[in-house]
């Protein structure tokens, strides 16, 4: 995934190959794909009680796109406590709010594809918030992560992404095993993202 959507990126980054083809696309960098996520958040959230209560969510994370919409809700209004982002083997967003570092290793292959993935595109448009706004902050982590495969967050962004964000893992066998026991309780078969 990493590597297909890295070149994706080049190609909307070599701005007369996008203009003269009028590229276009349609996945979780988009932000018209965002906005539509933001719905479901309002939708949701209404359905369990807000603003009458306190919502969270728990959101299986690989491109923060989705997660991401659920902030942008936050900050339209929506009373949304927490944003819990919930990782599996490939944890780069969980150590990213533990040590304050996004440091890439490697992707390993899971029975949660989706979030396979070490390079979260939307994660810039946080790290862009927590930044004020500050796009040569931005370029300055990214370009970070292109020479080294790393970058270290200033302690106030950081803290102002933890003011908003947890984050969680489960390994492969976590997650069979919730599956085991939920269909044993329940008899419903959990997708391996839940």
């Amino acid at each position: 995934f990493d590597d297909c959507q890295g070149l994706v990126k080049d190609m909307f980054n070599d701005h007369g190959f996008r203009d003269r083809v009028s590229l276009s696309g349609v996945n979780s960098i988009n932000w018209a794909r965002i906005m539509a996520q933001i719905v479901y958040y309002f939708s949701s959230a209404l359905s369990l009680g807000a603003p009458d209560r306190p919502i969270s969510f728990t959101v299986p994370t690989g491109n923060f796109g989705d997660i991401f919409a659920g902030y942008a809700a936050k900050k339209m209004g929506l009373p949304i406590e927490r944003l819990i982002i919930a990782t599996n083997d490939n944890d780069i967003l969980a150590r990213t709010l533990s040590s304050g570092e996004y440091r890439t290793k490697g992707v390993f292959s899971t029975t949660s594809p989706s979030m396979d993935i070490q390079v979260s595109s939307n994660f810039e448009r946080l790290l862009f918030e927590a930044a004020g706004r500050d796009a040569s902050t931005v370029r300055r982590y990214m370009n970070g992560l292109k020479q080294s495969g790393a970058f270290t967050i200033e302690a106030g962004e950081i803290a102002r992404i933890r003011s908003e964000f947890d984050a969680g893992r489960s390994t492969m066998d976590e997650v069979a095993a919730t599956i085991r026991s939920t269909l044993a309780a329940s008899n419903y078969l959990l997708d391996p993202h839940t």
